[in-house]
């Protein structure tokens, strides 16, 4: 078997954690402006989509409640 099966579980931890940070030394971040532009761009499209998700539920709820009124 080679050594690094034979490794204990906290060198394996170890040399995982230090890959992870070497990879995240590897990242290419935004810059600042547009890091932000883009979350205040996330932030109101979820808000639009929430408030159509919002109305469509509250036309389809008035519609059931009026059809089985009907029903009745």
């Amino acid at each position: 078997m080679s050594e690094e099966i034979r490794e204990t579980g906290s060198e394996q931890k170890g040399s995982w954690f230090s890959g992870l940070k070497e990879e995240f030394y590897r990242i290419t971040w935004l810059p600042g402006n547009k890091l932000f532009r883009q979350t205040v761009a996330v932030i109101v499209v979820s808000v639009i989509v929430g408030f159509i998700i919002a109305v469509l539920d509250q036309g389809i709820q008035y519609g059931v409640d009026f059809l089985t009124q009907i029903g009745a």
